[in-house]
């Protein structure tokens, strides 16, 4: 897709900007732009590993959460801009560094770049491509990497859409997250694993907990359970949220969840017969989380 002939409609927002001329809502142009490139030991166990996960965070995003821990690159679009050979050299260094998978984060608004530039190493690139997501997707854009991408790990942050408007602006969130995350199992199946333990196929589906969304965390999980095959995906549920960014103009989310609030939700989960996937024990946000975007590796 070339911006400056097409505007662009690559998320959600459907903003209709040619990006070659302009930003778009997601903040960033028609230039692949990153804030880092360097291995991540902080995913879950099945996709950091010990040798840590080649993780490329793009600079940018659809989404704009009040209270993102990434809000220096996602709403700053702190970065650096790099060629679509560029990225494709990245790719190849952080497999020679040892990486478990190339790791991209938050990479829908440059969709066409990424499958340009995986074209270009296909024959060199033997290890998974993950595709880390907020869960904020169309299922055209999605459509396009089928067949590129060979681990999914999206979001569901929300189910209410008076949440999602007001912390996201986005009142389609659910209706649009349920539908991407129901398109990637059906583009990589069900989940499948090396010798080691390591995650070669398949969804891993991410939940956030959040201050006073208890309630709304347990209509995720019902939803998972009714929508989504158990045996055959992942899900993972964290306790991470820390009040970042905006987050002081919203008192309701402007502090750490509670253990009481957690273990609701974890209680549910168990009484949903979510039992394959990952939980984050409740503890203090580590620095780990919020990685330093110095454009290493960039």
């Amino acid at each position: 897709m070339e911006q400056s002939q097409h505007l662009c409609r690559l998320c959600p927002r459907n903003c209709g900007v040619d990006r070659s001329r302009q930003t778009g809502f997601c903040k960033a142009g028609d230039k692949v732009k990153l804030a880092r490139a360097a291995l991540h030991f902080w995913e879950e166990p099945c996709i950091s590993g010990e040798e840590g996960s080649g993780t490329v965070f793009f600079s940018g995003c659809p989404l704009q959460c009040v209270f993102c821990q990434n809000h220096q690159i996602s709403a700053e679009c702190y970065g650096k801009e790099i060629s679509i050979e560029r990225l494709s050299e990245i790719f190849l260094e952080l497999q020679n560094q040892g990486a478990n998978n190339i790791n991209l984060v938050t990479g829908g608004h440059f969709v066409p770049q990424i499958i340009q530039a995986l074209d270009m190493v296909r024959r060199d690139l033997k290890i998974p491509v993950v595709y880390n997501s907020s869960g904020y997707e169309t299922v055209e854009t999605l459509r396009m990497l089928k067949g590129y991408v060979d681990i999914y790990l999206p979001d569901i942050k929300y189910f209410s859409p008076e949440r999602s408007r007001r912390y996201s602006h986005a009142p389609d969130y659910f209706e649009v997250a349920s539908k991407a995350v129901q398109e990637m199992f059906s583009q990589v199946g069900a989940v499948e694993f090396d010798e080691r333990g390591m995650l070669t196929k398949g969804v891993i589906v991410r939940h956030m907990v959040m201050p006073n969304g208890v309630e709304d965390s347990m209509d995720i999980l019902t939803w998972i359970a009714e929508n989504l095959p158990l045996d055959d995906i992942l899900v993972s549920v964290m306790s991470q949220y820390t009040p970042f960014y905006k987050s002081t103009e919203f008192p309701e989310i402007n502090r750490r969840l509670t253990q009481e609030e957690y273990d609701r939700v974890l209680d549910w989960m168990e009484c949903m017969g979510i039992e394959d996937g990952f939980v984050q024990e409740l503890s203090s946000a580590k620095e780990e989380y919020t990685p330093d975007f110095s454009l290493q590796g960039v």
